[in-house]
């Protein structure tokens, strides 16, 4: 691979349709940096002053192509309207809506506050702006979005891990979600960042129409980041649903990098998607104290037949994650 390939000139690449000399390597690294200011992540994602800092110590010592400026899989929801609730003790925060399902209802009538300026956002807003100044040579500037699946299952108060197949959302939370989510990628965009990573971890198996539907709402939240200049990553975290929409996924035209979840079977839809088009979302608990024994063996197979434009995890990575074995797993993977 060609190793001196600026993460830049290789956005722009892919923005023209053009394939990367080499893949770009995001994995998502942010609750590693509240360990490093050893505060409760709670308390951390409310403090651009300790989010900048320490997220420009993670960018010494991960030699990656940029760095995730914040991550929240609550911050939309939170921003409508829900509260996040934080256990004393290590278990993961929970969600609380204060108001009933938004079936009927407006983005006008919930909020006088529009999204992109309520809850955390104008934190993560905040943080984008003194990192785009402390970085100025610093690789991308990466920050994530709920994708308007997902987050219209949150808005609809639906267990999206034991949700059935085909499963319909109420129009009025899919049209709140996918405002919602389009106005603070902007606000993020506007701020500096250089790459918008769009999660969908919630993927129903769904019928060409409602497929269709799914686009149409992915389409201005892609436009806008693509407007900006900056690289739309969507990244698709349900191994099931992207399976059972595997057919769709393939004809459908994409402007983005799709980044499906690796698992046993994605490297044939990697090589399928296209050069300019296919990426891959690493499970975030290969990343455990104790990984599966052939893993880097195997994700370096997956790279070196389908060379992904995008190599990227699909979720946060573990606090105690290990910098210097991600360094080495993107060390290996460039020697391909």
């Amino acid at each position: 691979m060609v190793e001196n390939a600026a993460p830049e000139g290789i956005v722009k690449g892919l923005l023209e349709g053009i394939a990367p000399p080499r893949p770009l390597f995001l994995p998502i690294v942010f609750s590693h940096a509240a360990r490093i200011e050893n505060v409760p992540l709670g308390s951390f994602l409310t403090n651009p002053t300790k989010i900048s800092n320490s997220i420009r110590q993670v960018r010494a010592r991960l030699r990656s192509d940029g760095v995730t400026c914040y991550f929240d899989p609550f911050l939309e929801s939170e921003a409508l309207g829900a509260k996040v609730e934080w256990p004393v003790d290590d278990r993961p925060p929970s969600l609380r809506w204060l108001e009933g399902p938004v079936a009927g209802e407006s983005l006008e009538s919930r909020s006088t506050t529009p999204p992109e300026k309520a809850g955390r956002v104008p934190v993560a807003v905040e943080v984008i702006r003194r990192l785009k100044t402390m970085l100025r040579a610093g690789g991308l500037l990466m920050a994530a979005v709920t994708g308007p699946l997902t987050e219209a299952a949150s808005l609809a108060q639906l267990d999206i891990e034991g949700a059935p197949d085909r499963l319909q959302l109420p129009e009025s939370a899919l049209d709140l979600a996918t405002t919602a989510v389009t106005g603070i990628a902007t606000a993020f965009l506007e701020a500096g960042a250089s790459a918008i990573l769009i999660r969908e971890d919630f993927l129903p198996a769904m019928s060409e129409e409602a497929f269709a539907d799914w686009c149409s709402r992915l389409r201005p939240i892609i436009n806008i980041v693509r407007f900006y200049r900056a690289l739309p990553i969507l990244v698709l975290g349900h191994a099931e649903g992207v399976t059972a929409n595997r057919d769709q996924i393939l004809r459908a035209e994409w402007d983005c990098v799709v980044c499906p979840i690796a698992n046993r079977k994605v490297g044939t839809l990697l090589s399928e998607l296209g050069p300019s088009v296919c990426g891959l979302a690493l499970a975030p608990d290969m990343f455990s104290p104790s990984p599966t024994p052939d893993f880097e063996e195997w994700v370096s197979q997956i790279v070196l037949e389908a060379r992904p434009a995008v190599i990227t995890t699909a979720g946060d990575l573990p606090a105690s994650v290990d910098i210097e074995r991600l360094n080495k797993l993107w060390e290996n993977l460039q020697r391909r």
